[in-house]
């Protein structure tokens, strides 16, 4: 196919309508195979490209000439401007609302990765395993104690939330006394709750200066604490403003994901009975099983992209600094990558060497997912071991998601343990 910028469907998908939130896999599938490129956007926001396929995701993922931020000399808006102002967030909270890391191009982000990088190598989690183990392990007590009898439990609030939260909470370095709060921060942001996203993240920020001020009196074998070091032996590697911002981005996307991989997991196992018995017969397959669930969910789609020059993807030429939107589960679920693409195969995915895009891919890969990884493969083999009849409290149709675009999850997970 010639590369061109004519073969586009004129009107754009609302990616945030109540159609495409409700069926995100076959939405965004209906996107990946149409006939003529789509087009996306979000609250009122300017049209943007969308990369569909799995070859298009990838490229946009890992080809340096896309950046996270419109090239300087971009004519075009920064359509993040449109999501703030459809929030009407003040403009003093502006700067906060960015992940800081994930907006960082350039040497910017290679600095601001350098920083925290060490702490979530594989070998460095490794090293955490037993400490996840203890903290899965007493909240399976915890399941135990309250609805061992068979009485109805929430699994999002007593388990699936707790654990990836206290994990992160204690190696980044944040105060048991405080974790409602960054808890209540990220909840704002994850529903759009825009009345409520001012308030807390005000909140969070003076924490995070408590915080930097209090290892800096007091240090800790915390991450916090390597972070106001590392900016005392070199006052130019980071401003507070930057380590704190680090601090959202970390506490964050440090326990969302996880929270929600491990709920939406669940279900997927009790659908799939067959593949939750292999598991049962071969627990080493376990960490395999954990990838192929990310790659299902729950991540829809990444942060806009913006070339720095004119590249053709899937046919089409993207115009230098137009936004172009990586549709995640489009391209997990591409039946060139992914033979039955929307089956669930536990083995499908070998460790090490996964091909899924469910973390991104290049240098802005998520620098959690071996934290996240480690936390589903200990979270659901322990749950299942431990209750292994365990069962859904109410019909399938009637577990309660949250309708947000960018996320795939449940709201509630009301679970029978026996």
């Amino acid at each position: 196919m010639t590369a061109t910028s004519e073969n586009l469907v004129d009107t754009p998908v609302d990616l945030f309508s109540p159609e495409v939130v409700a069926d995100p896999f076959g939405q965004h599938a209906r996107l990946r195979e149409a006939p003529r490129k789509m087009m996306g956007t979000f609250m009122g926001g300017p049209p943007m490209y969308l990369a569909t396929s799995y070859e298009e995701v990838r490229q946009v993922l890992t080809d340096p000439r896309f950046l996270v931020n419109p090239p300087p000399d971009s004519p075009m808006a920064d359509i993040r401007n449109g999501v703030f102002e459809h929030l009407e967030m003040p403009e003093d909270l502006l700067p906060w609302m960015a992940n800081i890391i994930n907006a960082a191009d350039g040497e910017d982000h290679t600095r601001l990765r350098k920083l925290v990088s060490y702490a979530l190598t594989a070998h460095r989690i490794n090293k955490l395993r037993p400490r996840v183990e203890k903290v899965t392990a007493d909240l399976l007590d915890h399941l135990e104690e309250i609805a061992g009898d068979g009485t109805t439990v929430d699994l999002v609030q007593e388990f699936c939330y707790p654990l990836p939260v206290t994990v992160i909470c204690e190696l980044v370095g944040i105060d048991e006394e405080h974790r409602d709060d960054w808890r209540a921060w990220g909840d704002a942001m994850a529903t759009m709750d825009g009345p409520n996203i001012p308030p807390t993240l005000r909140r969070c920020i003076d924490l995070g200066h408590e915080v930097l001020d209090r290892r800096r009196r007091e240090p800790k074998d915390d991450l916090v604490t390597a972070l106001v070091q590392a900016q005392a032996a070199d006052p130019g590697v980071a401003t507070d403003t930057e380590l704190i911002g680090i601090l959202f981005s970390l506490v964050t996307a440090g326990h969302q994901t996880t929270t929600y991989l491990i709920g939406n997991s669940v279900i997927f196992l009790l659908e799939n009975p067959d593949q939750l018995a292999r598991l049962k017969e071969n627990p080493s397959m376990w960490a395999q099983a954990v990838r192929e669930l990310q790659r299902l969910g729950p991540i829809q789609f990444g942060q806009p992209r913006f070339p720095t020059e004119d590249i053709e993807v899937g046919g089409t030429i993207v115009p230098a600094g137009a936004p172009i939107v990586p549709v995640i589960s489009a391209a997990n679920t591409d039946p060139r990558k992914f033979p039955e693409p929307e089956k669930l195969i536990v083995d499908r995915l070998a460790v090490g060497s996964e091909s899924h895009l469910g973390f991104g891919k290049g240098i802005h890969r998520c620098l959690g997912q071996h934290l996240a990884y480690q936390e589903g493969e200990v979270a659901l083999q322990g749950l299942f071991t431990r209750f292994p009849n365990l069962s859904l409290a109410v019909p399938r149709e009637e577990i309660p998601w949250i309708l947000r675009p960018g996320f795939t999850r449940t709201r509630d997970l009301p679970l029978k343990l026996v």
